[in-house]
Formats: structure tokens, C-alpha cells, sequence
């Protein structure tokens, strides 16, 4: 309790306090623009970092976090068009409320449900990663492997299209992550020669490439570059009162637990969370018929469960140092460049950083819905900000910072290099989320298995006869198995309806 107080103190000193709203406001315009995102703020932020202290480091990124995430919702309610994959389920009932002239309303759902959502989630996460933090310390390096392996494997299987190209992917991120010195021996591996590569690939290049450079030339190559018009409408008063809140109160704490739920799991997180949430709202609904033609309910599941899959996906990055998200693995990167690694020892170690997080969450929430509810008359505005003048920001950015990481023009290649990988892997239809996570956790997964057959003697057998290690062995193996069995599943009993 002692460094948790202590966090909220640092975050509400003025300057950090400054620092939060200021970080928040540029967050809700990334999450709020289509085409831009969360995702994006934070790579673009991860190279500022080097300049920064580790605890004014982590308080701009996770103001970015909180503001990005909550700020998407707005272009889903003014034009119909989700500010990214989390709000896609607020389109659907969200847009339809602003023709029928209830903007004011439908945003202040989505604001007070990201706001409600964001602080339930973490405070669950500030009395739950400890304690899951603890009992991983009982664990040994055999299932710390099979988590990692088993995380990278849910994330593959989980991936959009075939599920064989989430897992080449993987692969491929699991190679590039072996580029560099050996951790253990020192032999360089796939370098050719070129001592840039000694230190491996660098982690703030690859989220440049492939979450700015990239998505900036697939938006100008597909002519995104406009959106429409905003509609006209009276956005006068906060728009909802308590009574609304108690009507829906059902469907907020089974959306809520739904998006913990899915954010805890690595890899599914909030672009998941809401379109479930809002399915099991309309099918618990007593009028489920108003679902898609402008019902208040839709806003309330879908925006609470993508913001309450942030405090879940904060668990496992914090407690085990798996990655709940994209996001949240970009969060690992930023203590990688600090010299620090997520995990149970990290929460031992560094208690005073671990509750700073925590923390600065709440603040950040806090502060984010305060603006979005003094300037809601303004948010429209945010979708009138020309293109090209935010691609030509975020170009210069991506250069300035890719340079940053070791003051050499190499890094500009390496960081262009990503982008056509993401490019060419965004044509073919293959996720980027297994790549990302498996690029992360390669070291990772690598020092583990290599650890735990030297302490068994140059045995494999204690991956298969540690009871945790074998079960996440086969949930990873259950997890690429079950697509193929529930649609053999599927086809059984279609043939059997056939035959009847």
C-alpha cells in the first residue's frame, strides 16, 4: 500500500500531472482518428524515451495507453467509423444514435463506460498480478518455457485467416529474434559480418516500421486519406444521468467481466472483448430487436469490455511478463530499453516502478474522462485534422526516433526494412500480433529452454513431467488443434440435421 500511495503522489505532482493531460489529449486524438491508434502513439513515444527517467518514461506511455484506448469510441459515434478494431461493436449501435440525434448521449456512454471499466480493471489488477506474481516465483524455467511457447502458440491460433499463417508469423519472429550475439556462448548468429547487428534488431525500429511506417503507406496506397463529414448535432450537457447507468448496470458488470476475462488472456485483448461483450448483451436483452438501430445498451457492453480488458491485459505482462496485448508488449519493450523485465521478479525487485504503473493507470483515467467531458462539445473537431499534415509528424518522428536508438543511419534501414515486411505480410492477410509477441518473447523462450535442459543434465523430460510445465504445454497443442475439431464438430452435426 505504502508504494501505491506512493505512485499516486509522483503522478499528481504538477509537472507529471501536466505531463498526463497533456499526453492524454494527443492519445484521444491517435485513438479517435481512423488510421491512427493507441498502438501507434505508443511506438512513436517508445524512442522519446531515451531521454526520459524510467518514471516519467512509463507515466507519458500509459497516458497515451489510457487516452488512445478510451478516445476511439468518438469516431465510431459522430461518423461510424471505429478509431480502431476495439470500438468496431460501438459503430453498430453507437452511429445510429447520432442520426436519430442523440451524439450527446451516445458519447457520454462510451466516455463513462471506458472511465468505469479502466478503474474497475485496475484496481483487480493491482490486488491480483502480486499475487500471481508470487506464486510464479515457485516456478522454475521448464514452465516459464511452456507459458512463453503456450502465449506465442494462443496468439497464433488466434490470429485472423488461416491459422497456419499465424503461426509462420510466429516463426518468423522467433527468427528475426535470434539475430545478434548469443546470449549464452557470445557466437554471432545470422549477422553476415555486419557488427550493427551484434545487439540484435532493435525493438523500437520494428514498431516504427510496422505500426507507423507501414500503416501510413497503406493508407495513402488505399486512398484513406479522408473521412467523412461529422454529423450536426447538439452535443449541449453531459447527455446521461444516474438513472441510465442503474438500467444498464446488468449488462455493464457482465461486459466488464467479459473484457477482464479476454484481456487476460495473451493475445485476444480489447478488439475481441467488445464484439463478445456486445453479442452476450444482445442475446441477454430483453429487446434485442433494438440492437443495430441505435440502443444505448450496444455503447455500454461494447465500450466497457475493451476498456476493462486493459486491467487484464496489465495482469499477465506485470505478474508473468507475457504480454496480454500488442500494446502491453510494446509496454515490455519500453522496460527493455531501461534495462528492466517484466515478470515476478520485477514486482520483487522494483515494487516502487510496479505500483507507479498501477497508479499512473488510475490517474491517467481519471484525467482522460474529465477531458473528453469538458470538451465534448469539441471532439468533432479532432476528426477534422488534415491527413496530410499528421503523416508528414509522424514520418518525421519515425526518422528522428529510429536514429535515436544508436545515433546511426543503420537503424533507418532496419526500421524501413520492417515496414516492407509488414507491408508485404499485411497484402498476404498474416497477423502482425503473433510476429510482434514472438519477436518479444524469443530471448525470452530461448534463455528459458536452453536453462532448463542444462539444469536437468541435457534433459528434455522435466518440460513433459512438471505438472504446470505439461499443462500449458497442452493448451498449446489444444489450441491449434480446436478450430480443426469444432469444424469437424460443425460438419458432423450438420450431416446428422441432413440425415434427420
Amino acid at each position: 500500500m505504502e508504494y501505491y500511495l506512493n505512485g499516486l503522489m509522483l503522478c499528481l505532482q504538477p509537472l507529471n500531472l501536466l505531463l498526463i493531460a497533456g499526453v492524454s489529449v494527443v492519445g484521444i486524438i491517435f485513438g479517435a482518428i481512423p488510421g491512427l491508434s493507441a498502438t501507434l502513439g505508443i511506438s512513436l513515444l517508445l524512442p522519446v524515451t531515451f531521454g526520459l527517467s524510467t518514471q516519467t518514461s512509463f507515466i507519458v506511455l500509459l497516458a497515451m495507453w489510457i487516452g488512445g484506448v478510451s478516445g476511439t469510441f468518438i469516431s465510431a459515434v459522430l461518423i461510424g467509423i471505429p478509431g480502431s478494431s476495439s470500438s468496431i461493436a460501438t459503430c453498430f449501435d453507437g452511429y445510429p444514435m447520432t442520426l436519430k440525434g442523440e451524439a450527446s448521449k451516445a458519447l457520454a456512454v462510451g466516455m463513462t463506460a471506458s472511465f468505469l471499466a479502466t478503474v474497475g480493471s485496475v484496481l483487480i489488477a493491482t490486488v491480483v498480478a502480486p499475487v500471481i506474481a508470487d506464486l510464479a516465483l515457485l516456478l522454475g524455467p521448464w514452465e516459464y518455457f511452456s507459458l512463453c511457447f503456450c502465449a506465442i502458440t494462443l496468439v497464433a491460433a488466434l490470429s485472423k485467416g488461416n491459422i497456419w499463417k499465424g503461426i509462420m508469423a510466429a516463426g518468423i519472429g522467433l527468427f528475426l529474434g535470434c539475430v545478434g550475439l548469443d546470449p549464452i556462448t557470445g557466437v554471432a548468429r545470422y549477422t553476415f559480418g555486419n557488427h550493427y547487428l551484434d545487439s540484435g534488431l532493435s525493438t523500437v525500429c520494428q514498431m516504427l516500421g510496422m505500426f507507423a511506417i507501414c500503416r501510413i503507406i497503406l493508407d495513402y496506397a488505399k486512398g484513406q486519406g479522408k473521412l467523412p463529414e461529422v454529423q450536426k448535432s447538439d452535443l449541449h450537457g453531459f447527455g446521461i444521468g444516474v438513472k441510465d447507468f442503474v438500467k444498464n448496470f446488468p449488462t455493464i458488470i457482465r461486459s466488464f467481466l467479459i473484457g477482464l476475462w479476454i484481456g487476460f488472456l495473451p493475445g485476444m485483448g480489447s478488439g475481441i472483448s467488445n464484439m463478445v461483450a456486445y453479442g452476450q448483451a444482445q442475446q441477454a436483452s430483453k429487446h434485442p430487436e433494438e440492437f443495430g438501430k441505435g440502443t444505448p445498451e450496444g455503447v455500454w457492453a461494447s465500450e466497457t469490455a475493451n476498456n476493462a480488458s486493459l486491467g487484464g491485459a496489465m495482469i499477465p505482462m506485470m505478474a508473468l511478463g507475457i504480454p496480454g496485448d500488442g500494446i502491453t508488449a510494446m509496454l515490455i519493450a519500453g522496460l527493455t530499453i531501461h534495462g528492466l523485465q517484466a515478470g515476478p521478479l520485477f514486482m520483487t525487485n522494483q515494487p516502487d516502478l510496479c505500483y507507479l504503473i498501477f497508479a499512473c493507470v488510475l490517474i491517467s483515467a481519471i484525467v482522460t474522462f474529465i477531458i473528453e467531458a469538458v470538451f465534448k462539445r469539441w471532439l468533432p473537431m479532432i476528426l477534422k485534422v488534415p491527413y496530410h499534415f499528421l503523416y508528414s509528424v509522424i514520418l518525421t518522428i519515425c526518422f528522428i526516433g529510429s536514429f535515436g536508438v544508436s545515433n546511426t543511419e543503420f537503424n533507418i534501414f532496419v526500421m524501413l526494412a520492417w515496414s516492407v515486411l509488414a507491408i508485404f505480410l499485411n497484402i498476404e492477410g498474416i497477423s502482425l500480433s503473433p510476429l510482434v509477441l514472438a519477436f518479444i518473447l524469443s530471448d525470452d523462450l530461448e534463455s528459458y529452454f536452453r536453462k532448463g535442459v542444462s539444469f536437468a543434465h541435457g534433459s528434455y523430460a522435466p518440460f513433459f513431467t512438471r505438472p504446470v510445465s505439461l499443462i500449458f504445454l497442452l493448451l498449446a497443442i489444444f489450441s491449434v488443434a480446436w478450430p480443426y475439431i469444432a469444424e469437424a464438430r460443425k460438419k458432423r452435426a450438420a450431416r446428422i440435421e441432413a440425415a434427420l
